[in-house]
């Protein structure tokens, strides 16, 4: 009798434990952070129009493997299963309103889903998208930028018709909006201190009110420091830096391009990089055509193998000489903060024109400018051409 009643106490002891323990797994679960699915990029009543990059947070990241699908109007783009959550995506060449759709399916089955809506433009709204900027550089004979000019010494012309200037901005006067990408992988190791001394150079030396955000990247893009962070913020985001990883140059070229500004102003990219992508999602040709809808100038800084494979040269020059910057390559580390003032000094005598183009030339095609100066002794660097939008 006596052990029949001990094995019944033991049987109900053991099954109240069992209990105990998976109401104290519910409670735990219950309070653990559940993670939480947004779409960033594009955000929800934007305009949207070319190649755009569609990217997702999941928050805080979940245990367990996890399977993110993005859908664009209903059609599936991508599927992934590792951050970053994000993926190309063209959205043509008209201002339409879109559906984007994420999907993310969890560890247990669970399912976490955000959706977001872009908006489209009437016609009557496009005339601020459809003004063509041109940020302009002049040079004398000797290389020297030239500072002063007047709007009337300017010539602008598309597709070899003359155009009108509508608006003239010369030097400092004009807003400046600048992205700095700074390429942090494994190959960088020996570099990085130097090159931490070269950024913070770069970046103190820009003006106070100018807008600048500065951008890390590897395998990942990080985005360090926003424009709206005061200039110590920034340094101190340049002093965490470490190397690790592989080189995702393209990626980061279109998440700048489309972290940038459509104000009136000048806007500028500079990535310094250190050798051949390895890790982007996206293609160099989806790259060139996404460029080929920004007014931003772009400056590549080539170090280790980009300064003597060739073939790596003549990306970093393409996707400078388009969009009317230039390209530097420099055999070693402690010659990048002469690149840098470089920059700097270009920054500050740049003129800034914006023209409206014939209304025939919303076509979705390629359109080139050109742009002169009345005295023939001066050189002068601008974009090529520009993408137009698309009829509405």
């Amino acid at each position: 009798m006596r052990e029949d009643v001990a094995r019944r106490y033991v049987r109900v002891r053991a099954a109240a434990i069992r209990c105990c323990a998976v109401l104290v797994g519910a409670v735990v679960l219950a309070q653990a952070p559940q993670p939480v699915l947004e779409i960033v990029s594009p955000v929800a009543d934007g305009f949207i129009s070319g190649p755009v990059v569609l990217r997702v947070r999941l928050d805080p990241p979940p245990a367990g493997p996890v399977r993110m699908q993005i859908y664009a109007d209903g059609k599936l783009v991508c599927t992934l299963d590792r951050p970053p959550w994000e993926c190309a995506w063209d959205a043509g060449v008209g201002v339409t309103e879109h559906q984007i759709r994420a999907v993310a399916m969890l560890a247990g089955g669970r399912r976490l889903v955000h959706t977001v809506r872009t908006k489209g433009v009437s016609y009557t709204e496009q005339t601020d998208v459809d003004a063509v900027q041109v940020t302009v550089s002049v040079t004398d004979e000797a290389g020297e930028y030239v500072g002063g000019l007047k709007r009337q010494q300017f010539r602008v012309s598309e597709d070899g018709s003359p155009q009108t200037v509508d608006y003239f901005g010369a030097g400092e006067t004009v807003p400046l909006e600048l992205i700095a990408a700074v390429d942090v992988s494994g190959s960088m190791a020996d570099s990085m201190g130097e090159l931490k001394r070269s950024v913070k150079a770069f970046l103190g030396a820009l003006r106070p009110q100018d807008k600048v955000t500065l951008i890390a990247f590897n395998d990942n893009i990080f985005t360090l420091a926003r424009a709206s962070m005061d200039p110590g913020a920034r340094v101190k985001a340049v002093d965490r830096l470490a190397p690790w990883g592989g080189t995702s140059l393209y990626d980061v070229t279109v998440r700048a391009s489309d972290m940038l500004g459509r104000q009136r102003g000048r806007r500028a990219l500079v990535i310094f990089t250190d050798g051949e992508d390895t890790a982007s999602r996206t293609t160099l040709p989806f790259v060139e055509r996404r460029l080929e809808r920004s007014d931003a100038v772009i400056y590549t800084i080539g170090q280790g193998r980009g300064t003597h494979v060739e073939r790596l040269k003549q990306i970093l020059a393409r996707l400078a000489r388009k969009s009317g910057g230039r390209a530097f390559f420099h055999d070693n580390i402690e010659q990048l903060s002469g690149a840098f003032n470089d920059i700097l000094t270009e920054l500050g005598n740049q003129y800034l024109l914006t023209y409206t183009p014939p209304v025939a030339h919303r076509d979705g095609a390629w359109h080139k400018i050109k742009v002169t100066v009345t005295d023939n002794r001066y050189s002068v660097r601008a974009r090529e051409g520009y993408r137009a939008p698309g009829k509405s």
